[in-house]
């Protein structure tokens, strides 16, 4: 069963790329930490509902760390990896890369859990996997 859910947990790792316009910024020209929230939201719904092809909800999100600021102009990687999984739940792992837009430069700046539960039809939870 682990050999499964690691080639699970490979399968489902998932990238979005973002340019970080000044209409996600605040007044300091930076993305807005809601905005960010948001974004790493979304690819760990994408990420939780590929590693489990069940209907997912986000039931928490743990210590979210704000490294640094990414300014306007940058381009942004979001990775989503399940890190955790229960029996009806899986814990997920989002980092935000920030990249300068014609440089190399590239480094950690947003990262933080969030936990999804499987749920049925009748919006209770089910079992994660199948094979449960």
């Amino acid at each position: 069963m682990d050999a499964i859910i690691e080639e699970l947990i490979k399968k489902s790792e998932t990238r979005i790329f973002k340019a970080v316009f000044p209409n996600t910024t605040n007044h300091y020209e930076t993305l807005f930490g809601g905005t960010a929230l948001q974004l790493m939201d979304e690819v760990s719904f994408i990420c939780a509902t590929r590693f489990s092809r069940k209907k997912m909800v986000t039931i928490s999100t743990d210590k979210i760390d704000f490294e640094k600021p990414i300014p306007a102009g940058t381009i942004i990687e979001l990775v989503a990896k399940v890190t955790k999984v229960g029996r009806t739940s899986c814990m997920v792992k989002v980092d935000i890369y920030k990249e300068e837009m014609y440089s190399y430069d590239r480094e950690i700046a947003v990262s933080g859990h969030f936990k999804f539960v499987a749920i049925g039809n009748n919006k209770k939870p089910v079992p994660i996997l199948d094979s449960e």
